[in-house]
């Protein structure tokens, strides 16, 4: 199955809500930075979850940041993803080896720890919106669904899922969020309370074959539900090495020509893809040309 994620509206537009199974764009992601398990469930839940949540923005290139800042071995991780299903992300230490939490399952939140979820929206202004709340849990998807009810005061349903094949490579990838719409009525909320209590978890639905309109029909099939939108996803980086130039021009003559007078190339590496990008001492004289400062 391609990666792809759906939108879609249920109980007279009551609820919206988003599925997405996001399998290659795990894989790429732990191929990229080399994840041990633990990280490529991190990564790979904040990156459903940053795909699901970027396709709320509306401008082209309106982009969304999650970061965890949390005391926990991983050192935090960094997602961004546009409104176009794309995606892109790291962690802070990729090589974290944990054993699994009380319930057998990948120990996310000992590895995210405690601190804060960042949430950050540029959509074009002076200045970007930030939100930020405790990390809850760390598993990804009550702390993304906390932070909606605290910060943006919107009822939200979250769950998100990866399941790995025992060499290390990714099997499944996914999640959906429902979301409540003021004035929802209590009618609604109780019988979308109803359905979930029996909603399997979101790798044991990945697994037995289920599509994200499978699993919203599972949810809100009797509901009205109305799904109008499907879009394909894929992890993609922006970097370029002109990019990266830009980067070196921005630092100023001085400090480029302390790295110059070094005598060595260096390496300037992509936190996002792990991309390194060299430069060579007479790529960066020429370089220095163009520094203005």
């Amino acid at each position: 199955m391609k990666d792809y994620m759906v939108r879609a509206s249920a109980a007279g537009n009551f609820i919206r809500a988003f599925a997405v199974t996001s399998k290659g764009v795990t894989e790429a992601a732990r191929a990229a930075h080399n994840l041990s398990p633990v990280c490529s469930a991190a990564l790979g839940r904040t990156m459903a979850a940053g795909l699901m949540m970027g396709s709320m923005m509306k401008g082209e290139k309106d982009v969304l940041t999650i970061q965890f800042k949390g005391d926990g071995p991983i050192g935090g991780i960094t997602v961004t993803a546009g409104s176009d299903g794309t995606v892109k992300g790291y962690v802070g230490n990729p090589g974290v080896v944990l054993p699994p939490n009380q319930f057998g399952h990948f120990d996310v939140g000992g590895a995210v720890g405690r601190g804060y979820l960042h949430i950050l929206r540029d959509i074009g202004l002076k200045e970007p919106y930030a939100g930020q709340v405790d990390i809850q849990t760390g598993e990804i998807a009550q702390d993304i669904a906390y932070y909606y009810a605290l910060s943006e005061q919107v009822p939200t349903v979250c769950a998100l899922g990866v399941l790995m094949n025992k060499d290390n490579t990714v099997r499944e990838s996914g999640g959906y969020i429902i979301q409540l719409m003021p004035d929802c009525p209590e009618e609604t909320i109780s019988k979308l309370e109803e359905k979930l209590k029996d909603i399997p978890s979101v790798t044991d639905l990945l697994r037995n074959g289920e599509t994200p309109e499978s699993i919203l029909k599972r949810i809100l099939g009797d509901m009205d539900l109305h799904i109008f939108e499907s879009m394909p996803v894929a992890f993609k980086c922006n970097c370029s090495r002109e990019r990266v130039t830009a980067a070196l021009i921005a630092l100023g003559r001085k400090e480029l020509s302390n790295i110059i007078a070094d005598g060595k190339p260096e390496t300037l590496n992509c936190a996002f893809c792990n991309t390194d990008y060299v430069f060579t001492v007479d790529e960066m004289k020429e370089i220095l040309k163009q520094c203005t400062h």
